[in-house]
């Protein structure tokens, strides 16, 4: 294949749109090579992870691209992992690649409930995932994930510091107080010792290497969630709501508390939109219609999905299976597979946003 093949072979390539951004991988810089060897043409792309998502609709992509040019030559496509790197960089969990926390503006919205199928969801699409749930007064992940009486267990590292280690069901690793606390114990904490709690949490537990952190935090906006904004080097955080302005209006206050110390808000996912009815399929919005997308336009962020209010949500947690991994949620599965990807894509997003040297590209 002489080089003028190659040279059309890079223009095409590089004219192939990101399926998550919408950009021409040139934009990106993202061709890192062409290779025309023993008879097979090689691609080498390098782009900002998570690829689950990109791989194979990237790979048909650059074969239709190229389908006039290299009709009877093999094309292989190599696809790696751009380094990334915090916006502040710290110390904290070095081995993860994203920590994303998961927050409501109060109580009772299935931000827990949404925060554990989302972990899940992550998981079962190949990334390796972990959960922190972070509610040191109303600890829910034992209950979700069927972890009810499961103490935290731990080890000594080379340097003698006690590190907890993680429990691990549907593919999460799950750090939990309620692994430290009984059943029916209350954790009776003042604000220092809460922030101290959260902190044992994060830095002395062996998470090990992960694609995503996700912390399921309280609700409100108190002492974790300032202690987390100012030790933790978030990648961002998605907000929980339901349609009723009660919600809306204590979400409002959330937004603003994250905006003021700097965490990016990734988008907002409504909760309990609406209730469709078994016997006549009619769908009824109980709590009201549009609440969630109206505020994610009135804040500028982007609106990632709507769940319904269904018993089988309530009926999964209950018997501690995440919904998305219930015989009977097929249709579960569906809305976290949907609501996930448009969180990738904006965690995509923001990261080609945020890393040096900026993309000269609306994103």
């Amino acid at each position: 294949m002489d080089p003028d093949q190659l040279k059309q072979i890079r223009e095409r390539i590089e004219q192939v749109h990101d399926p998550d951004l919408g950009v021409p991988l040139g934009a990106l810089n993202a061709l890192h090579d062409v290779q025309f060897r023993d008879g097979q043409l090689e691609l080498y792309i390098e782009l900002i992870p998570p690829l689950q998502w990109v791989a194979q609709p990237l790979d048909r992509a650059c074969r239709e691209a190229l389908a006039e040019l290299v009709a009877d030559t093999p094309v292989q496509l190599y696809v790696r992992e751009r380094p990334i790197s915090r916006a502040t960089p710290s110390s904290i969990l070095p081995g993860v690649k994203y920590l994303l926390a998961i927050a409501s503006g109060k109580g009772g919205v299935g931000k827990s409930t949404i925060a554990a199928n989302i972990a899940v969801t992550l998981a079962r699409a190949g990334t390796t995932v972990g959960l922190l749930d972070a509610d040191i007064y109303g600890p829910s992940a034992p209950t979700l994930f069927g972890l009810q009486g499961m103490p935290l267990h731990a080890r000594k590292d080379e340097q003698g510091r006690v590190l907890g280690i993680p429990h691990e069901r549907y593919g999460v690793r799950i750090v939990s107080m309620g692994f430290v606390l009984q059943r029916e114990q209350a954790a009776i904490l003042r604000g220092p010792l809460l922030a101290g709690y959260f902190t044992t949490l994060v830095e002395q537990v062996e998470w090990g290497e992960l694609d995503f952190l996700v912390f399921d935090l309280p609700p409100g906006t108190g002492d974790i969630q300032l202690t987390m904004a100012q030790k933790v080097p978030l990648t961002g955080v998605v907000l929980i709501t339901t349609p009723q302005e009660l919600a809306l209006a204590d979400v409002r206050r959330s937004a603003t508390m994250f905006r003021r110390v700097n965490v990016p808000i990734l988008g907002i996912v409504e909760n309990m939109s609406y209730f469709t009815c078994p016997h006549c399929g009619h769908r009824e919005p109980i709590f009201g219609e549009g609440g969630g997308r109206q505020l994610a336009e009135e804040l500028g962020i982007p609106f990632l999905g709507q769940l319904p209010l269904d018993p089988l949500l309530q009926r999964a947690s209950d018997e501690g299976i995440p919904a998305v991994e219930h015989p009977a949620g097929t249709h579960f599965r569906h809305l976290f597979a949907d609501i996930v990807r448009e969180l990738v894509r904006e965690i995509r997003r923001h990261c080609y946003r945020t890393q040096a040297p900026p993309l000269e590209i609306s994103l």
